[in-house]
């Protein structure tokens, strides 16, 4: 098999519905994405949505510039070959953004997934087919609102709910999970998590971690930057609450590789668009499954990538939660079918490959140009 098209699609979807605070550092006006598809001489083609900041355009002229005559005339069957291969082009000249090779190795193991007529978590080697979703939030504009928000998660049936907070004060940060768990009260089957999304110091995050261990939250996400080892080694010795990063590193699985074996955090992050793609996205969470650590993997933001990310999350046993970001029908576009979560479990389709189609009516409405 050889891939004889490389088509990328720069997209554009508006977000009207979102408040100005989103997103720290600027109002958020709407989803950038790529759509990429491979194709081969074989007739099968496979397609994912691929991340693309603020602006699909650029980051369409990068893969059509970078990627696409690196993927031209390949065997996408030699994934790991052309993984390695790619980080040498990359170090050497290219030096592309985290999220460029993502949705490119999601294709190629959706076309092996495709010609083996399999469910790509069968393909991989499935451990489950199901997990526990929880509701991952937005910076949203009061401190009550997250609550709010809580609350409906949890009716909605989700198994626990994420907040980020707007960082501008300790006190009212601090606040909103104090909230947050007054109106979920004790509740042994709803999990309550923070990502402070690096925020503070080693001092603060001590004094934010303890105070979370004394609310009963479930772990503490990217306190500090995820470079910041030092810090975060000594944050992860102090506190008893799970401290969770790791998610914005370059270059999985060996960026992470020394965060896992000194244990700079209790559990590490990956996804499919960060990370590498499946490929790097299994060798980090099978390298924390061999120092018996967890690798929770974090939303991929976009439905298409977050059905992958689930294919991926249902092949390894060392993840606990599936998370999805929230209000979650502003998140619902790019598939043809609803995302399967029913009862608060996302439940893995068994179509071969993806699983689901892509709702290509909508990438339509919503594609800038073709390059």
């Amino acid at each position: 098999m050889k891939i004889t098209a490389v088509d990328i699609r720069a997209c554009h979807r508006s977000a009207d519905r979102f408040p100005a605070s989103a997103l720290r550092g600027g109002n958020f006006r709407g989803f950038d994405f790529l759509v990429i598809t491979l194709k081969t001489d074989t007739g099968l083609s496979a397609s994912m949505f691929g991340f693309a900041g603020r602006s699909a355009m650029g980051a369409a002229h990068q893969a059509a510039d970078v990627l696409r005559p690196f993927f031209m005339g390949r065997d996408p069957m030699e994934r790991e070959r052309l993984w390695h291969d790619f980080r040498v082009a990359d170090r050497w000249w290219a030096h592309q953004p985290i999220y460029a090779y993502g949705p490119f190795d999601v294709c190629l193991w959706l076309l092996g997934a495709l010609a083996a007529n399999q469910p790509l978590y069968q393909y991989l080697g499935a451990a489950r087919s199901s997990l526990p979703t929880y509701v991952s939030s937005m910076v949203l504009p009061d401190v009550q609102d997250y609550a709010l928000e809580a609350v409906a998660a949890r009716a909605a049936g989700f198994k626990g709910y994420k907040l980020h907070t707007p960082g501008k004060s300790f006190t009212q940060d601090l606040l909103a999970h104090r909230l947050v768990r007054e109106a979920i009260g004790t509740d042994p089957d709803f999990s309550l998590m923070s990502d402070p999304v690096g925020n503070f110091n080693l001092e603060q995050a001590v004094k934010f971690g303890r105070a979370l261990e004394q609310l009963d939250y479930h772990w503490l996400e990217e306190p500090l930057a995820d470079e910041h080892t030092h810090a975060l080694r000594e944050l992860s010795r102090v506190l008893d609450i799970p401290v969770v990063g790791t998610e914005v590193l370059a270059k999985h699985p060996y960026s992470v590789a020394e965060c896992v074996s000194q244990r700079v955090v209790d559990r590490v992050r990956a996804d499919v668009s960060w990370s590498g793609g499946v490929t790097g996205t299994m060798k980090t969470a099978h390298l924390a499954e061999a120092f018996g650590m967890n690798c929770e993997l974090h939303t991929t933001i976009f439905l298409p990538l977050e059905l992958a990310n689930l294919h991926v999350a249902a092949a390894v046993n060392n993840c606990e939660f599936f998370e999805m970001l929230g209000p979650t029908d502003s998140f619902n576009f790019g598939l043809a079918e609803p995302f399967p979560i029913k009862d608060g479990r996302a439940y893995l389709p068994s179509g071969p490959g993806l699983g689901i189609e892509l709702d290509w009516d909508e990438i339509e409405r919503c594609t800038l140009a073709k390059l």
